[in-house]
């Protein structure tokens, strides 16, 4: 009875044009994909997801998934932190910390790349990051898809943030493009790629960092792995299909960074998800430890919790 419920529901939703189905992975385009495995959405609807896994390029994908006009109520929840300087929770505080100590080691990075010193920031929330970047003398651009986050941004930077891609001036090119946790958002992952890619001066970068579902914490966690975070990821990336995305696209890697932060921020989560009664001291100390061992792990593996890839024009 319920199968027969869901796929009712699934029906009617395809109907509506809130959910589209899939026939090709969206990175190679192959018709050969298998079902992967089913997650739940925790954070916000409960509603359950199926993830399919690409036979050719590996890539792992939410399908079917909401529509680009339908997905916007998953976001709106009160502890979506980048779009959030609000979060008055322990786990908001820890994180705005968490981010802070990110930013200054995000701009180590790109302040380190051979290039033109200017930046587009793609999905920057309340642009926290560009203001950082901005008052170190760089010429900063932004875009968030969320109102309240790029108005704030807006705001901060005295510049315009844009709504989405498809606002990008073609004549305007960047030294350095970055999508810290937002390519796996794009629901036109081709077009999307083409238009950032276009962006890019010829000497410029491309820094992607992304969820890794190959991580040992991915893998501790299973199906309450907060990374998964379904429907929000569309797409779940591990290197072979960050590889494959590189020469499809013809762009080249020529390194990959871990995000060590992450595997305890998203060990939190997933405690959280995984036992929602236990006490808060529990959850932190057990994340900790989780985290600790997944970053250990991924010392010798490379598969920490979220990779960081810069990738430049061949």
């Amino acid at each position: 009875m319920y199968h027969q419920l869901t796929y009712l529901y699934l029906q009617y939703t395809l109907e509506n044009k809130k959910i589209e189905r899939l026939t090709k992975c969206p990175l190679c385009k192959s018709g050969l994909f298998l079902n992967h495995t089913e997650i739940t959405d925790f954070a916000v609807s409960k509603e359950s997801f199926i993830l399919c896994k690409c036979t050719k390029c590996q890539l792992v994908f939410t399908n079917p998934r909401p529509t680009e006009t339908a997905i916007q109520p998953y976001y709106d929840f009160p502890e979506y932190y980048s779009h959030n300087n609000e979060g008055k929770s322990l786990t908001s505080v820890i994180y705005g910390q968490v981010r802070n100590l990110a930013i200054s080691k995000k701009y180590k990075l790109v302040e380190s790349l051979n290039t033109e010193k200017s930046i587009l920031d793609i999905g920057c929330g309340t642009g926290d990051f560009l203001k950082y970047v901005q008052d170190k003398g760089w010429t900063v651009k932004g875009l968030e898809p969320n109102k309240k986050a790029r108005t704030q941004a807006s705001e901060k930077l005295g510049v315009k943030v844009l709504k989405s891609l498809e606002k990008l001036d073609e004549k305007q090119k960047f030294g350095v493009i970055t999508l810290f946790h937002v390519l796996e958002h794009i629901h036109e992952l081709k077009k999307g790629l083409k238009s950032i890619i276009t962006s890019l001066l010829s000497n410029g970068y491309i820094i992607i960092a992304v969820p890794n579902h190959e991580s040992k914490d991915a893998e501790k966690y299973g199906k309450y792995w907060a990374g998964w975070d379904v429907p929000r990821h569309l797409y779940h990336f591990n290197d072979s299909s960050i590889e494959y995305l590189a020469e499809k696209y013809d762009l080249e890697i020529i390194d990959k960074k871990p995000m060590v932060f992450d595997s305890y921020y998203v060990s939190l989560l997933s405690e959280k998800y995984q036992n929602p009664e236990a006490s808060v001291i529990s959850n932190y100390s057990k994340s900790v430890i989780a985290g600790f061992k997944s970053n250990r792990a991924a010392s010798k593996s490379g598969n920490y919790s979220s990779n960081l890839y810069i990738l430049r024009k061949k």
